[in-house]
């Protein structure tokens, strides 16, 4: 980078503080390894506006741009101003006083072996009571991880919509729901049950009963650098599924 004239840190992504206080006057953020990794990068960067370039070392890399072997020789390209900006939806949960943003999703679930029930309203409306192993909130970018493997919808990584998809549900709504944009979702889990809220499968916070779980579209938007055609999406889905078999949890 030094010989090309450009200015460079680098830092782990498990030190997330370190990172934030570096990325005053950043242009791009390289994000090295999985899709976990953008995950935690996406995290990192949120609220500015820095787009993530996600170099693949792990299995599938559905977020990721391009592979370690692919790097040296596309990262001039890119450094030189090729290739265009993606942006997609980010989800915000918050809790009490807490809040939290979610590139992939935000998922409640049971702490043990065991079905919890969890209350939804959707602009005010009572929805249903969900009697599950648990309730997901995805993004497009999530559509295509836990959400898929509990038998959700594939939405276009640009789609703003918002799943909520039950996990092994056994009564209620068995089915997802599609939201626009502008939805807002109120949880509360009832009857004693042990939940935790899990964001993007990276961060957990333990939630008792009777507590509200305040779900919205995140007023912060995640950029990533492309070199593909804006039509690569199609194109790589079907093989990427069939590569890993099936969508996993996150595919880092």
């Amino acid at each position: 980078m030094s010989s090309r004239g450009i200015s460079s840190w680098r830092c782990p992504t498990e030190d997330e503080e370190q990172a934030k206080r570096q990325l005053a006057g950043t242009e791009l953020v390289l994000s090295i390894g999985g899709d976990g990794t953008v995950l935690r990068v996406a995290r990192i960067v949120t609220p500015l506006a820095v787009p993530i370039l996600g170099i693949n070392l792990g299995k599938l890399g559905f977020i990721t741009e391009i592979d370690g072997n692919e790097a040296l020789s596309d990262l001039p390209h890119l450094l030189k101003g090729e290739g265009w900006i993606e942006e997609r939806a980010m989800l915000e949960a918050s809790v009490e006083d807490k809040s939290f943003h979610a590139l992939n999703d935000v998922v409640l679930r049971s702490v043990a072996v065991r079905l919890v029930n969890i209350e939804a309203r959707i602009d005010g409306v009572p929805i249903t009571t969900y009697r599950a192993d648990g309730l997901i909130a995805a993004t497009a970018t999530g559509s295509t991880s836990y959400a898929l493997a509990s038998g959700g919808p594939v939405l276009h990584p640009q789609s703003r919509e918002i799943i909520l998809q039950p996990i092994s549900c056994h009564l209620g709504l068995r089915h997802a729901l599609v939201l626009p944009e502008q939805s807002r979702i109120d949880l509360k889990v009832v009857r004693k049950d042990q939940v935790v809220l899990s964001v993007d499968g990276q961060v957990e916070l333990a939630v008792p009963d009777g507590r509200d779980v305040k779900l919205r579209l995140s007023p912060h938007i995640a950029h990533f650098l492309r070199m593909h055609e804006p039509t690569y999406f199609y194109s790589s889905l079907w093989q990427k599924l069939r590569e890993g078999g099936n969508a996993g949890r996150y595919q880092s």
